[in-house]
């Protein structure tokens, strides 16, 4: 570390979306990256990507971050105090408790050892995913424990703030209960509905739209990864999975029962309007209330620079847009885009698209 304190050198266990991401953020602030992983191939292909250079081992970082799933988080830990890697150490699994009681149990030194979890992803993984802007205004959970020592939290602080990430103080248990809820049951609950249609027919599949997608999109990450994910919240996990499948089972009661006799469906109608509720609480922009935005829909052609051409209206018009959605339409090269922004400039966009030319669905 520099003679301030601040960093000035990184050593990144694991080349995968995460550990790669985090190199790539820290690279573009000038910080040195020191890149391992047990696939001397991912390594490779980190460094090309411009992450880092592969660390023989011998120099020490001033932190090391710790890539790998939760299962070996503890073991990794170990190995890199005894040969002095680093001076601090963190780690980025989205498991907290599990790692730091084993990390304990092995006698790690906890003292330098602040646990953290970056809430961003992506559905892809390995290296070859990996963008500098992954963390970017996210949320980085961090887990200190009472033998956390203040220049450990000062150093692993520092590292989320050079990544472009908010941190957020949090104890592992609390934490725990709070992805069961947020991400891993999610990705239970989009896989459930994802596996129904590995059994749909053609026909249905040719149906499908935005919306099979925008529910099914996260259950395309890689099974294994989400084993160990999951196994280590387990109880968590099953808590919410419980509720969801009590939710769904009353539900489908309801349904049933209005099938055959035409029972009042109170119950499904309940849950939906408990869903908007719960969608409403969903921070907004920039970690806000959540806001409601007009949508306005335009047709466009599955030409190269179409995207660029729409957002050249919004700039010329003095509008924001929040948020877009891109839908193709099967068989034909054209797509349909959703384009969220004010409510007070809806019109505003939509009349200049119009005078552009643009089409405009609703």
């Amino acid at each position: 570390m520099t003679e301030g304190g601040s960093l000035s050198s990184a050593l990144v266990v694991g080349t995968g979306l995460i550990g790669t991401s985090l190199a790539l953020a820290l690279r573009r602030r000038d910080i040195r990256v020191l890149l391992t992983d047990r696939d001397p191939g991912a390594v490779r292909l980190a460094s090309e990507l411009g992450a880092g250079e592969p660390w023989d081992g011998g120099e020490r970082a001033d932190v090391a971050v710790i890539a790998v799933p939760p299962q070996f988080v503890a073991d990794q830990l170990l190995e890199l105090q005894k040969n002095e890697a680093a001076r601090f150490y963190t780690d980025v699994a989205s498991v907290k408790a599990l790692p730091i009681a084993q990390a304990a149990v092995l006698g790690c030194d906890l003292s330098v050892f602040v646990a953290g979890h970056p809430l961003a992803g992506r559905e892809k993984s390995g290296p070859g995913a990996a963008r500098h802007d992954l963390f970017l205004g996210r949320p980085w959970a961090l887990c200190p424990t009472i033998e956390s020592g203040p220049r450990a939290r000062e150093a692993v602080a520092e590292l989320v703030a050079l990544c472009g990430a908010n941190a957020v103080t949090i104890g592992a248990q609390e934490h725990d209960r709070a992805v069961a809820v947020i991400s891993h049951a999610p990705h239970v609950t989009a896989a459930a509905v994802a596996a129904r249609l590995a059994e749909a027919p053609e026909t249905a599949l040719g149906l499908s739209g935005q919306g099979v997608r925008d529910v099914t999109r996260i259950a395309a990450s890689d099974p294994a990864l989400w084993t160990g994910i999951l196994s280590g919240n387990a109880a968590p996990v099953a808590e919410v999975l419980e509720a969801v499948a009590n939710d769904l089972n009353v539900a489908a009661r309801s349904l049933r029962e209005f099938a055959i006799d035409g029972t009042s469906m109170d119950e499904v109608i309940d849950l939906l309007q408990r869903g908007v509720a719960g969608t409403g609480r969903i921070p907004g922009k920039h970690g806000g209330p959540a806001r409601t935005y007009a949508v306005v829909q335009v047709v466009i052609g599955d030409r190269p620079g179409e995207l660029a051409r729409l957002f050249q209206v919004a700039e010329q018009a003095g509008v924001s847009i929040e948020d877009v959605r891109l839908e193709h339409v099967p068989g034909l090269p054209l797509g349909a885009v959703e384009l969220s922004v004010q409510p007070e400039a809806a019109e505003i966009f939509a009349t200049a698209l119009r005078a552009q030319g643009w089409q405009l669905q609703g």
